[in-house]
């Protein structure tokens, strides 16, 4: 359950700090003091979308953290673990939005996702909010309010992951079909242009070996010339190092300077000894062979030829021939993909008439279940004319949709007799908001949230449907944590626990400030609440029997 809320520099408030019990905590105050803020601030560490005009004025940045107790919340603590996020029996979640717009969150202190909080967020609380009687209007809301209290999240997921396969082979299947004759004429293109290249032969390497080849031919008459001329250079370079040696003769010449230069000319005439044998080597390979050059010029012009008829460099022509043989080898593969792609749809279609068979079985069981206990709760909502009816109508299309193979419709009747037509079309805005109430107190009965929230679901009603109200969210308190943001003081009555908000002017700013009420501050709230301004002896005594009447 939520235990605790920290909200620092958020919209008009720059600290508050509250605490929470189990049970049912009710959360009045004058209009415009700040009841739902609480909650605002609440929706940020679960995730909601950052406004930067939240920031309170003046400050640089806002930050909201809230913990909960996570003890007896199996779900919850394997999600946190999963992720190393695990920390003890609490989880702190933090929000913090700068004025500058950047907002960042964190669970258990590690940087986190907006995502990854309102994921481990559906496991912690769940917020009613007060317009939720206008989204029951669209019947994927009323789709996913019938799964939810049905339970169905393993059977609408395994559906929507079959259908969704489904759509995208057969997707690619209509992509493969309707390129058949296009496909059909770039295959003819790219054998042709596989087998040219595969008669041209070319080896990896070959190219390159050509070119050195070439060079060498195309030079050989120089490279003779000039490496004979370097033969005989260091012939005579070798004979002139060995007569020096003979002048500098060690008998006549001793000294250590002289001693050194006879060192070097002995090591250069053995070099340029050993620089001979190596140009000789070079002139045994060399070779005038026109004939040779003619073949090898022969064979690199039908590889450049190639190459510019591909519109490539020569040196890309393997590349080219490997790229262009993928190609083919993809297009001709196309009819087996086709068979392939032929045999998956087909199985998905079967596992998909499974399992949105059993999706359907589910939705009609829950359905009738779920329009019981709802009709239940409008007889003691003064509504036990209507009727309510939640219609599972057949798709029109046959294929495999993501949703299920039925629409969910919530159909009523205001008046006996008459036929149950769309929400829409019938209930007033009063109606709505009781049909919508009572589908939430049955939805939320079943719900396997720890903590749940009612930001003022009660607009819309008054006197003894009030009250009824009131009982009905005491009741969910039995098994659930329940926070209430009322206006109404038949339902605050009926509250464990009551806190006041209410709002200040220091100095130029405005500010709100909480409170957690004891039983002569409830009797004060409640007489406000029923009396308005001048609070009498008569709404005092009225409030301490709605008090009493609760047992709060």
């Amino acid at each position: 359950m939520l235990t605790h809320l920290s909200i620092s520099n958020y919209t008009i408030v720059s600290q508050l700090e509250v605490e929470y019990a189990a049970g049912m905590t009710v959360i009045t105050g004058e209009t415009g003091a700040g009841k739902s803020i609480m909650l605002d601030a609440l929706g940020l560490c679960l995730g909601d979308r950052a406004d930067p005009r939240a920031v309170r004025p003046g400050a640089e940045r806002a930050e909201i953290a809230a913990t909960f107790a996570i003890d007896d919340i199996p779900a919850a603590a394997a999600w946190l673990d999963s992720r190393d996020l695990g920390s003890g029996d609490e989880c702190l979640l933090r929000r913090v939005i700068t004025a500058e717009g950047r907002s960042r969150a964190y669970i258990n202190g590690s940087p986190s996702t907006a995502q990854d909080c309102a994921e481990l967020g559906a496991l912690l609380i769940d917020i009613h909010s007060q317009h939720a009687h206008q989204s029951l209007l669209r019947r994927a809301v009323q789709r996913e309010l019938l799964d939810e209290f049905g339970g169905h999240a393993r059977l609408v997921q395994e559906v929507e992951n079959t259908a969704s396969d489904w759509l995208r082979a057969h997707r690619e299947l209509e992509l493969l079909a309707g390129n058949r004759e296009e496909h059909g004429a770039r295959t003819q293109l790219l054998t042709y242009q596989v087998e040219e290249l595969e008669a041209l032969g070319l080896q990896e390497g070959e190219l390159e070996a050509l070119e050195d080849e070439q060079r060498n031919l195309e030079n050989a008459e120089d490279i003779l010339v000039s490496a004979n001329q370097a033969l005989e250079l260091c012939e005579e370079h070798a004979a002139g190092a060995r007569r020096t040696l003979q002048l500098l003769d060690e008998r006549t010449h001793g000294s250590a300077a002289a001693q050194s230069a006879r060192e070097l000319l002995d090591s250069a005439a053995i070099g340029l000894s050993e620089a001979r044998g190596e140009i000789q080597r070079h002139l045994d390979r060399v070779e005038v062979n026109p004939e040779r050059l003619r073949e090898v010029q022969s064979r690199l012009e039908s590889i450049y030829d190639v190459a510019r008829k591909h519109r490539v460099l020569p040196e890309q022509v393997l590349e080219t021939a490997q790229r262009l043989q993928e190609e083919l080898d993809t297009l001709s593969g196309s009819a087996e993909r086709v068979d392939a792609l032929q045999a998956e749809m087909d199985q998905l279609a079967s596992d998909y008439r499974e399992q949105a068979g059993k999706l359907g079985k589910a939705r009609a069981k829950a359905a009738k279940k779920l329009a019981v206990a709802t009709q239940d709760v409008l007889a003691s909502l003064s509504m036990a004319h209507c009727q309510l009816e939640i219609a599972l109508t057949p798709r029109e299309q046959d294929q495999p949709h993501p949703h299920g193979r039925e629409e969910v419709e919530l159909r009523i009747s205001t008046n006996p007799g008459a036929a149950p037509q769309a929400l829409g079309k019938i209930a007033s805005g009063g109606e709505l908001s009781r049909i919508s109430l009572a589908i939430q107190v049955v939805a939320a009965s079943s719900s396997t949230v720890p903590a749940m929230v009612f930001d003022e679901v009660d607009v819309g009603i008054g006197g003894a449907v009030a009250e009824v109200v009131g009982r009905l969210l005491r009741s969910l308190a039995q098994r659930a944590q329940v926070l209430c943001v009322t206006h109404l003081p038949q339902v605050a009555a009926q509250g464990h626990h009551h806190l006041r908000v209410s709002k200040s002017k220091r100095g130029k700013t405005l500010e709100t400030q909480l409170e957690s009420l004891d039983a002569e501050g409830k009797v004060e709230e409640l007489a406000r609440m029923l009396g308005g301004v001048n609070i009498t002896a008569q709404t005092r005594a009225h409030a301490r029997e709605m008090l009493d009447s609760a047992g709060a």
